[in-house]
């Protein structure tokens, strides 16, 4: 990559982290492509230049969001941590996802993931599920997932919570429930041990 393209892909980086940061904040329909070029210190001509539109850039924030909280999970799961702390550090992820999006962000974001092909359904496939089974793997080995579980059953259980996820009538309601869900999902409901 040359120095023309590096710079333009720093500048679009800005402006994605920028949207990210204020839809978050103020929700999708509060923020302007004004406030948006104003935080990422560019102009509103150069925003439109990359994205052409606000629900194209949207759509590229919402990309942008999966693939961060993506690489999160990625660095602990291959982390030096033992797998308590991992767990932790997902927990404390997913709480701290849960207590700094806006609700009408996030509703987008659950929106999306529900519509067929999604781009979130691709990461799942090709990174979470693999990162699940290798996480699991290493709990067995450490003594703190049952070695009588089998992965093909945890996967069917992720399965399932994913798909039940998925309903409107349900992603409506999970946002203030996302940490709980996590400890259940880790703990089980007799919690840590």
């Amino acid at each position: 990559m040359n120095g023309f393209e590096r710079r333009r892909e720093l500048k679009k980086h800005h402006i994605l982290q920028a949207a990210m940061e204020l839809f978050s904040e103020s929700g999708i329909q509060k923020v302007s492509i004004a406030d948006i070029a104003k935080k990422a210190q560019v102009s509103q001509v150069t925003i439109y230049n990359y994205f052409e539109s606000k629900h194209n850039l949207i759509h590229e924030v919402f990309i942008f969001y999966v693939d961060q909280a993506s690489n999160q999970f990625e660095e602990i799961v291959h982390s030096d941590l033992a797998f308590p702390d991992k767990v932790k550090g997902i927990i404390f992820n997913k709480k701290q996802v849960s207590t700094n999006i806006h609700p009408e962000f996030y509703q987008y974001l659950m929106k999306e993931y529900t519509e067929e092909g999604n781009y979130i359904e691709k990461i799942y496939s090709e990174k979470a599920l693999p990162y699940f089974i290798q996480l699991f793997d290493e709990g067995k080995k450490e003594g703190y997932v049952d070695q009588n579980l089998s992965n093909e059953a945890i996967m069917f259980y992720i399965q399932m919570l994913k798909d039940y996820i998925q309903r409107e009538d349900v992603y409506e309601r999970i946002l203030p429930l996302t940490e709980d869900i996590t400890n259940i999902f880790f703990y089980g409901v007799l919690g840590k041990k």
